[in-house]
């Protein structure tokens, strides 16, 4: 895979797949061969809307077609482990959604398969490829904020979301935290590594999950994050990280920005903003190059969005569930 066009698969045809697709399309050296959904006519519909060649109405027709080189899991979380591992096991590499399970028992379960069968696995934390993001974080890794004091992020969406809607139904791992709140707790583990401590409390629903919740993470040396998430509540999705000569500010849309403002003590703001062909926010195609990049070089994770990493945001994750008491079906 040294030279010539990547061969894609998507598993999964709703709106994160439709975007991520129309991504694909717009990269030279992409193609999308196949899709699968559980149904053979959604599957011939998305094959039809993006020109797709194959479309599969099961997951494991897709898992085991030859001429794909890598699988992008796009399904709800909940199903995260069954997709991702079906793809492992039929020798794929996977490119899966955040978050990247329910539970980081799951997640376990999917790395050990990778790394047994030397596959490619990475999260879909399309945050972590975006240049801008990547800027910010070489920008406090090189102390231009001195060191980190505190890290701030929020993702609320207004909704309402009634209760049939898949945010709100645990059998699909429903609720704020790991479908917004993983960004918030991505961005800090960004630039913190794992916390310590983790504390949280949260809104619920009648149905168990959570509508909103805040969390307070501490780092053993003094670092605080205050991260808050929700479905209930159309919040500025912002982020800021302040540090002991100075902050950063991400005044909107911190997952994928197109700008930040660096505040250095006794210095004028400096803002730097994304280049034009970054945008626009929706934009997932520099994951989709990472992943290529990576295949091309034969590695089987990615630097940027390391394995260990997903593992460390999956561990703070569970431990945000149980301190609100949000628990799914089938856990154990």
């Amino acid at each position: 895979m040294a030279e010539g066009r990547v061969r894609w698969g998507i598993l999964a045809t709703g709106g994160i797949a439709a975007s991520f697709t129309a991504d694909l399309l717009d990269l030279p050296d992409a193609e999308v061969v196949a899709v699968a959904s559980r149904s053979d006519a959604s599957a011939k519909a998305f094959a039809e809307r993006f020109g797709i060649e194959r479309a599969y109405g099961d997951w494991a027709s897709l898992a085991a077609d030859e001429d794909i080189d890598v699988v992008y899991v796009a399904t709800p979380h909940s199903a995260h482990r069954e997709a991702a591992g079906l793809c492992l096991e039929a020798g794929r590499a996977v490119l899966c959604e955040k978050a990247f399970t329910l539970n980081v028992r799951e997640a376990e379960e999917l790395v050990t398969l990778a790394r047994s069968r030397g596959l490619f696995l990475m999260e879909a934390m399309w945050m972590y490829c975006n240049p801008l993001i990547r800027r910010l974080k070489a920008l406090v890794d090189d102390g231009a904020i001195g060191e980190v004091r505190t890290v701030q992020a929020d993702f609320g969406l207004a909704g309402p979301f009634p209760p049939s809607h898949r945010l709100r139904d645990p059998a699909q791992g429903g609720g704020a935290t790991l479908d917004l709140g993983v960004y918030p707790v991505s961005f800090a583990h960004l630039l913190l590594g794992e916390p310590e401590t983790v504390t949280a409390s949260a809104e619920l629903s009648e149905e168990g999950v959570d509508l909103q919740t805040g969390m307070l993470l501490s780092w053993a040396g003094g670092a605080r994050g205050l991260l808050h998430c929700a479905i209930n509540a159309g919040t500025g999705v912002t982020a800021s990280v302040t540090g002991s000569a100075g902050r950063i500010d991400v005044p909107d849309g911190f997952f994928y920005p197109e700008r930040f403002v660096l505040h250095r003590d006794g210095r004028e703001p400096e803002e730097f903003v994304a280049a034009p062909e970054d945008g626009p926010r929706s934009s997932m195609r520099h994951e989709a190059v990472e992943v290529m990049r990576r295949l091309r070089a034969g590695d089987t994770e990615s630097p940027l969005v390391p394995l260990d990493g997903s593992l460390g945001v999956m561990r703070t994750l569970d431990r945000v569930r149980a301190a609100v008491g949000v628990r799914y079906p089938g856990e154990r």
